[in-house]
Order: structure tokens, then sequence, then C-alpha cells
């Protein structure tokens, strides 16, 4: 794969679903979001290290502390989506990448580039959140 990616190429139904260049874009579209998530951790953790000095006022040393907690809550949350980008990385390298956990049916492109790292359509996973509301509701 040393080509190099068309930047202007955008998925389309009109192509056969999960081709090599359909591969390829979505596969790009993972590594850069897991990039930027994995730039904006350490500029985190830089800036959670310079603002570790003690604030001498309790509301100012409450205050950066809540801030803190906030943060590193974030960072966990895109640590498991981290997860999920690498295990969609990894469904494409077998050629799974694209098609429902569920039912096996292709997922919508518009639904995998709104949010590549989808392993359901969007029909199970409607079922599945109405599913998870019945049981929540009890």
């Amino acid at each position: 794969m040393s080509e190099l990616i068309d930047t202007d190429y955008v998925p389309s139904d009109s192509e056969p679903f999960m081709n090599e260049r359909q591969k390829a874009y979505f596969r790009e579209k993972l590594i850069n979001w897991k990039n930027d998530i994995l730039r904006e951790a350490r500029e985190t953790l830089e800036t959670l290290q310079q603002e570790s000095e003690n604030h001498p006022d309790l509301a100012d040393r409450a205050s950066s502390e809540t801030d803190r907690a906030i943060e590193l809550r974030a960072r966990d949350r895109q640590r498991k989506l981290i997860a999920k980008i690498d295990a969609a990385l990894v469904r494409i390298d077998e050629g799974t990448y694209g098609y429902c956990e569920e039912t096996g049916e292709p997922i919508s492109l518009r639904r995998l580039d709104a949010r590549p790292i989808a392993t359901l359509s969007i029909e199970a996973q409607e079922r599945h959140e109405r599913r998870e509301k019945v049981y929540r509701d009890d």
C-alpha cells in the first residue's frame, strides 16, 4: 500500500463495498484519529505536570483538583476509544471491517464515515439500544 491516498476521495455506494481503496481510506481515517488522541493526551500530561505546583489558596487547589479529575476522566474515555480504533484496524486487516457484527450485513458508508469504529448497522444499533432501555427501566 505504498500508493498515496487521494485526499479528495470519498467512499461511495457506486463502487464495490470495502474494496482496497475504501479500506485504505478508513485505515487512514482511523490512524489519524488515533494520532490526534495520542497528541492530545501528551499535551494534557505536559499541562498536568506543569500545573502540579501547590496552590496556597484552598479554593484554587480545589478548582485545580476538579479540573485534573475531569481531564483524567476524559483521557480514560479516550484510552477506551483507542482500544476501539485498534480493534477496527484489526478488522480491516481481517477483512471483517464494515460488516455488522450482529447481522453480517454491510454497515452504511455514511455511518462508517461518521463513526469509523462502528460495529453494528444502524438498525442493529437501534435494536441494541431499545433492549438496553428495556432492561434499564426495570
